[in-house]
């Protein structure tokens, strides 16, 4: 790998377990030498990351070479968020990339059974927390003020597949992801003045810890007689012949913050192996 990220500090919030995307996308980042900043609520519990998952994936990333700091974050508090930002500048004295990754994918019900603080607690993450995180790095990029490729900073929005297609059983996590795209498109156009390009990235299924939650419930909820069969049903469909990797989203992201990318803001890059084409 190349060090064309030398220099450059990137975050990556909801990036505090091991085999995440979050982790995936920050493993990228440190090969190419980025300094980087590991970010999650670390309370433990059902698809949360503990303060001992957390320090792992940060011992990774030192091991990668990269200099790393974690800070915790709970993307739906806005002081935090905030805080997230100051004690990156406080460490590092910049940001260049935030890479919007915290998500709840976990909640898997029938529309019928989903309650009203289902709804709250996904769209909460998923999406206010994209706006908020958002607006923090956004006023970093603008006091710092563009780089030598001419762009301030980054925005990279982790949405999904269900961000272009419907699936059942989910129903606030497609919403948000879809909301995630218009996200991305608003903010592109308003901040692309300041030089602050903005994008999301759509990866089909990816089996991360997470992921393999969603396995074992659809292959259930579909009728598989194993979750074996599930995963080899989701290889026979994909046109490329397998499921997404943590590796394919983080190329995309890699690939949108480099100085290749300058001039695309506002797009939601489908990660699917040609499983989705819109």
């Amino acid at each position: 790998m190349s060090g064309r990220f030398a220099g450059r500090v990137v975050v990556v919030t909801g990036s505090g377990r091991p085999r995440g995307l979050g982790q995936a996308i920050l493993q990228r980042f440190a090969e190419e030498g980025a300094t980087c900043v590991v970010s999650d609520v670390t309370s433990g519990g059902s698809g949360l990351a503990s303060s001992s998952d957390a320090q792992a994936v940060v011992d990774d990333l030192k091991a990668r070479g990269a200099e790393v700091i974690f800070q915790p974050c709970d993307v739906t508090q806005e002081d935090e968020t905030e805080a997230l930002v100051a004690a990156t500048v406080a460490a590092f004295g910049r940001l260049d990339v935030m890479v919007n990754n915290a998500g709840i994918g976990f909640l898997m019900k029938p529309l019928l059974e989903t309650s009203a603080a289902d709804w709250d607690r996904v769209l909460g993450v998923n999406l206010k927390g994209a706006f908020l995180c958002t607006k923090a790095a956004a006023r970093q990029f603008i006091a710092q003020g563009p780089g030598a490729d001419g762009i301030a900073g980054r925005v990279i929005n982790i949405a999904s597949q269900a961000a272009k297609s419907g699936f059942p059983h989910m129903a606030p996590y497609t919403a948000s992801k879809h909301g995630m795209v218009g996200l991305t498109r608003s903010n592109a156009v308003e901040l692309g003045p300041q030089r602050i390009t903005v994008n999301a990235v759509c990866p089909n299924h990816v089996t991360t810890g997470l992921g393999a939650e969603q396995n074992a419930y659809f292959s259930k909820l579909l009728g598989f007689d194993s979750v074996e069969a599930y995963l080899a049903n989701m290889r026979a469909k994909n046109p490329l012949g397998r499921p997404g990797l943590g590796s394919d989203t983080a190329a995309a992201c890699a690939w949108l913050a480099s100085s290749d990318a300058v001039y695309v803001s506002g797009e939601a890059l489908n990660v699917s192996g040609g499983e989705e084409m819109h």
